[in-house]
């Protein structure tokens, strides 16, 4: 009779999750519904072997909700890695609300959101991420403990932002130190793409380091500001990955790394802020390799962010948040080390040591 349904309905897209090129074997897919508020949400959840899963919830304007359900599948699973690869008793999860956060984004979404979060009784955890702030996270706490990121008013860490921008940094010096021989940044060329939260305090990071420093935005009265208050660049040239650079560091939205962007690419490294850079991560991986570019895994050198909201739920010390994010420069060189020596891309390499945390803990659960 289902079926009957469907064929008579003419529908193409029968298997809306499981059917998805990005659904890699997610534990649960919760969509969100409240027609008072507008809210229309989904919350990914991927794994959840190595503890509950802790990740952001992003606000944007999708195209329709097809893109949106791909988003959450892809940012939910490279949350699984970037807390194994990182060693934190944390599963993957990640939530997408659709909409414009600057025009529809209300009090009484974020609290009905809070409840649909609380209604999983603790297994997803969520924090700010891309259109969402700290203040939005505090007034999902009113309904629910299942969430990190809250203001340091109210007992949590604040806006994670400058974490995640450190452990970038760290992750870029170590990927010049394998791939120039220093990790010194001074005088190097790094294109920053995107100057949000994250990107901002990059760029501060890169120009006190002495580094020459381009920025580029869609939003141009930020860049502008930005280049302004750091003493950086605003790039003028026409193509950005043909920029003339000796790092590329993609801090906006994904895929900026693909079939067309590699082929004009003259940086020799890629370290960024941004999610799911590769577009397809076993082609474009490989692509990269065979240029000698050398990739930095998003999901491992952006962890410094999932590194300081874990600190909340275990007994918040900055100075110990600080510390283990300054560890992925030395996590960092390990991978890079271990692709070369088994003949993997970076990418697989730090996915393969991902995926062994995640392996060797469900094995020990089921003795």
């Amino acid at each position: 009779m289902i079926a009957e349904v469907i064929k008579a309905n003419d529908l193409t897209k029968a298997d809306p999750v499981f059917g998805q090129a990005s659904f890699n074997d997610h534990e649960q897919i919760v969509f969100c519904h409240d027609k008072d508020t507008g809210l229309k949400a989904i919350i990914g959840i991927h794994n959840t072997v190595l503890g509950p899963a802790l990740g952001g919830t992003r606000m944007w304007k999708y195209a329709n909700e097809w893109e949106a359900l791909n988003d959450v599948l892809r940012l939910s699973r490279g949350m699984t890695y970037k807390s194994a690869i990182s060693g934190l008793n944390l599963g993957g999860g990640k939530a997408v609300i659709i909409g414009d956060a600057k025009a529809d984004k209300t009090p009484e979404m974020m609290t009905r959101f809070g409840q649909f979060i609380h209604s999983l009784s603790g297994k997803y955890i969520t924090a700010e991420d891309v259109g969402t702030t700290t203040p939005d996270m505090d007034i999902i706490r009113e309904v629910t403990p299942y969430v990190t990121g809250i203001s340091e008013a109210k007992g949590g860490s604040g806006n994670p932002s400058p974490v995640t921008a450190y452990g970038v940094y760290m992750g870029m010096k170590a990927a010049a130190m394998h791939q120039f021989g220093t990790d010194k940044l001074d005088g190097k060329k790094v294109l920053v793409q995107g100057t949000g939260h994250v990107g901002e305090t990059l760029i501060n990071y890169l120009t006190q380091e002495g580094a020459v420093v381009y920025v580029t935005d869609i939003n141009e009265a930020k860049m502008q500001d930005v280049a302004g208050k750091y003493g950086a660049h605003v790039y003028t040239g026409e193509d950005i990955y043909s920029a003339d650079v000796d790092i590329y560091a993609p801090c906006a939205l994904g895929a900026t790394v693909n079939d067309e962007t590699i082929q004009r690419l003259k940086a020799k490294v890629i370290a960024g802020a941004a999610n799911n850079q590769l577009a397809n991560e076993e082609v474009h991986g490989k692509l990269l390799q065979e240029k000698g570019i050398l990739y930095a895994p998003d999901f491992l050198i952006n962890a410094g962010g999932i590194i300081n909201v874990y600190a909340e739920i275990v007994g918040y010390d900055k100075a110990e948040a600080i510390k283990r994010t300054e560890n992925i420069y030395n996590t960092t060189l390990e991978i890079f080390h271990f692709a070369e020596a088994n003949g993997l891309t970076t990418q697989q390499a730090a996915m393969s040591v991902a995926q062994k945390r995640v392996d060797d803990r469900k094995k020990e659960m089921a003795k």
